[in-house]
């Protein structure tokens, strides 16, 4: 199947674009290479890269005709927190205004060809939540946003509902929780500037690549060690989970009205602030000095997937998603990208041998 994907230069996007190929499906990647990486998709990944605005719509109605594009999966987003409240207007032109146009397109595609529409697989995120009434959270938990980003996304899935109900599209949506890890391979990983989430900031710190010591907002939570916490899902895993959802569609009976199915995507386990820099620590032999500040306004102490629906209906299970497991594969990966070296430890970890193929 002809699969576009777009911000498949990024994180997340990447490593399903290598997922797709594994399962026998032919990718091309749609980016603006604001937050992608060209060389990991024509070089590693070697897939076809159209580097383009998704709002751009004639130049999307171009490709999703001529590549004969058969299915999407929808990956360009802006995805920082505290960068949507500071510029919302950016989050809400590109998260929900470029979606916008790329459902429209998908249907005007479905009009040309006389067919229905194709199908769509939307990455989204528990930031919909907000702050959960229940824990773990399920797929029917209220949606309460309390960012332009979460409320980007939310609004995104609304748009995608009201397109299944009015024009047929058969689509997914995936929220999933904390991505982490890298590829096993080494080739893949995370790579943001700037880099806010705590796995890569906690390795850069420990190989030498930012300033210490590292600071944990907020060591007074209601939790075990009081910080924070939340639900990490190895980035493959995530992967997977995309290829299973565009494969439960394409099973959908085809007189079978399209239902839009919504998944979290987590564990179910949270681990702590305090667990992730141990197991960091284990995994390259060099402790990391932290310093304590007041909780950020929003964190809540826990949020943690209820996944079993994913499970059940989609076969999923995740395969790599222990604490270790995730920390190794980003250790491997971040030496290799940025030249991490847990300079004067004990330990300096694995390093990758180059790949010969």
């Amino acid at each position: 199947m002809r699969v576009l994907v777009t911000g498949g230069g990024g994180y997340i996007g990447s490593h399903t674009v290598r997922a797709l190929q594994n399962a026998g499906h032919d990718p091309i990647v749609l980016d603006n290479l604001v937050h992608g990486h060209r060389d990991l998709v024509e070089q590693v990944l070697q897939a076809p890269l159209v580097v383009a605005q998704l709002g751009d719509r004639q130049r999307l109605q171009t490709i999703l005709t001529q590549q004969h594009v058969e299915a999407v999966l929808h990956f360009a987003a802006y995805a920082t927190v505290g960068e949507s409240v500071v510029d919302p207007a950016s989050y809400y032109r590109n998260n929900l205004g470029d979606t916008m146009v790329l459902l429209e397109a998908m249907v005007q595609e479905a009009r040309r060809r006389n067919t229905p529409p194709m199908p769509l697989v939307f990455s989204s995120t528990c930031a919909t939540y907000g702050h959960p009434e229940r824990m773990p959270i399920t797929e029917d938990c209220p949606q309460q946003p309390i960012s332009p980003y979460g409320r980007s996304k939310w609004m995104v899935e609304m748009l995608i509902g009201d397109f299944a109900a009015a024009y047929g599209l058969p689509a997914v949506i995936f929220r999933y929780f904390n991505a982490a890890g890298a590829d096993p391979a080494g080739d893949l990983g995370e790579d943001h500037t700037p880099e806010s989430h705590l796995i890569p900031r906690v390795l850069h710190t420990m190989g030498g690549k930012r300033p210490g010591p590292l600071t944990i907002y907020g060591d007074d939570y209601p939790t075990p060690d009081g910080t924070c916490l939340r639900d990490y899902i190895h980035v493959t895993d995530l992967a997977e989970a995309h290829v299973l959802g565009l494969e439960a569609i394409r099973r959908q009976a085809s007189d079978q009205r399209p239902a839009v199915r919504i998944y979290n995507l987590g564990t179910g386990q949270g681990h702590s602030v305090r667990e992730v820099i141990g197991a960091a620590a284990a995994v390259t032999g060099c402790p990391l000095p932290v310093s304590a500040a007041p909780r950020r306004a929003g964190d809540p102490p826990v949020l943690v997937a209820a996944a079993d629906k994913a499970r059940r209906e989609l076969g999923w299970s995740p395969r790599l998603s222990q604490l270790a497991t995730m920390v190794r594969h980003a250790w491997i990966w971040h030496q290799r990208r940025h030249g991490c070296r847990a300079t004067g430890c004990p330990v300096t970890g694995p390093t990758p041998e180059p790949k010969t193929s």
